[in-house]
């Protein structure tokens, strides 16, 4: 047998661990791991002497192609391939009218669907869907088992903006979820609040950047966690919690977490690494919503992925460019922004080279962990039979975030001048080379939509040896 591809000379790091050893590639799988002198002939050889080999990165919170991100799916996935993501999950939304949104009359579930299918044409990277459901109408709930049969096995509910949901139409909502086996994704903030502040900021005309964080203060986002995570646990539904940011937060997950077999939460590599002084460095810029904290609320993001009751690390990527940002005040800006690019090399210096922790628990919470939770069955490993999705890092590397290497449409970064330790070098996708040190070498239109089965969660925990 002659395989397609074999990766030696590494050290493969997987969430259990780091070894030594080798990968088979055969038609987009992989077929076997081991010691290189123990695998087949190959038609070609990839040397990763130095590096690391792991599963490509799952970001399971993107935004592409919509009211929120100005990437197309071309751009978002150049910059996931460049930066060692191989697949992500995006959002098919059911269109409301309203000012934030693109449409002009209310739609359904499955046509957002197939939107975004139609969209994912020139996806380089895999992606699938998480449904948004957007509006008051119990006719969504008629749609769902349709929506699951079409690969969508999530749906994500907003507590605020114009297309947030009330409590009561949310446990309506969890109730018809949970009874699918689905599961139930949650931003989670305190609309009144968020609205009365920033109504008062604007009145006394607080437009300086610095106000934005004080308008979306860590209890709003609790107070709206508590209530979703209570009616979760009432209704037996799977519960997500989308980017927790502060500690308040997360200390309300922890309160109701047992194994995880229920609740799960992820946090983003921005509340892993920046504090609320960036507002003052770079205005608009690094506008995203919950906001970015505290240095005490990155400790606690730290703490609670040690400690499991955060699951995941994404992105919540936005694609914006630099005239959507600089405004004169910070309400008229654009919320969010790019880091797909680099999401996986900024979150590695912070969590091994600054923090001392295991790289093993970067694979855990950027690879494995997501793809577990939301039923990417092929992804997320090494392990032989899953798809070859992987990723050569370089851990010795160092280098400085620079915009001009942006393949998003985004002209600016929030990591912009941070020097890291640890650099993607290579990026497959089912065994096809498509980024190399930082360049597109794959067509685009090589990614897939992967659709997904119910997941059945279990107990949660740390897959590797504890530290």
């Amino acid at each position: 047998m002659v395989v397609d591809r074999i990766i030696t000379g590494g050290t493969l790091v997987t969430a259990e661990g780091s070894a030594s050893g080798a990968i088979a590639i055969d038609d987009g799988r992989i077929v076997a791991v081991g010691d290189a002198e123990n695998l087949p002939d190959a038609e070609e050889t990839v040397d990763a002497t130095g590096q690391f080999v792991i599963p490509g990165a799952v970001d399971v919170h993107v935004h592409v192609d919509d009211m929120f991100s100005v990437d197309s799916y071309e751009t978002a996935t150049g910059a996931a391939a460049a930066g060692g993501t191989t697949t992500y999950i995006d959002f098919a939304w059911q269109a409301w009218d309203g000012d934030l949104s693109l449409w002009d009359e209310p739609g359904t579930l499955l046509e957002g669907v197939e939107r975004k299918r139609e969209k994912g044409a020139d996806a380089l990277v895999d992606y699938g869907l998480h449904g948004a459901i957007t509006r008051e109408d119990p006719a969504v709930f008629d749609e769902l088992a349709d929506v699951i049969d079409a690969g969508v096995t999530s749906f994500k509910m907003f507590t605020t903006y114009e297309h947030g949901l009330s409590n009561g139409f949310m446990r309506r909502a969890m109730e018809h979820i949970a009874e699918e086996g689905a599961v139930g994704v949650f931003h989670t903030e305190d609309d009144s609040v968020v609205e009365e502040l920033t109504a008062r900021f604007k009145e006394e005309g607080k437009g300086d950047p610095e106000w934005y964080p004080k308008s979306r203060p860590d209890y709003v986002e609790a107070m709206a966690a508590d209530d979703a995570v209570r009616m979760a646990k009432e209704t037996g539904l799977q519960y997500y919690g989308i980017h927790t940011s502060s500690r308040a937060a997360a200390d309300v997950i922890d309160s109701y977490r047992e194994d995880g077999s229920q609740i799960r939460a992820e946090t983003c590599t921005h509340y892993c690494t920046l504090d609320d002084s960036v507002f003052e460095e770079m205005g608009n810029l690094p506008m995203i919503a919950p906001p970015i904290r505290k240095p005490d609320d990155i400790e606690a993001m730290f703490e609670y992925i040690r400690s499991g009751t955060l699951d995941v690390v994404s992105t919540d990527h936005c694609g914006y460019r630099l005239d959507q940002k600089e405004v004169d005040n910070w309400w008229d800006s654009a919320f969010g922004a790019n880091a797909l690019q680099v999401s996986l090399p900024v979150f590695y210096d912070e969590a091994v080279n600054r923090r001392g922790l295991d790289p093993a628990l970067v694979v855990e919470v950027m690879c494995t962990n997501p793809a577990r939770t939301f039923g990417l069955e092929g992804k997320g490993t090494l392990e032989p039979g899953t798809d070859a999705d992987v990723v050569l890092f370089d851990p010795e590397e160092t280098y400085t975030i620079d915009p001009a290497d942006n393949h998003s449409v985004s002209e600016f970064s929030i990591y912009e001048g941070r020097e890291l330790q640890g650099k993607v070098t290579k990026t497959f996708v089912r065994g096809e080379l498509v980024a190399a040190d930082g360049e597109i070498v794959g067509e685009p239109g090589h990614g897939e939509f992967v659709s997904r089965e119910v997941p059945e969660w279990g107990p949660a925990g740390h897959t590797r040896t504890a530290e």
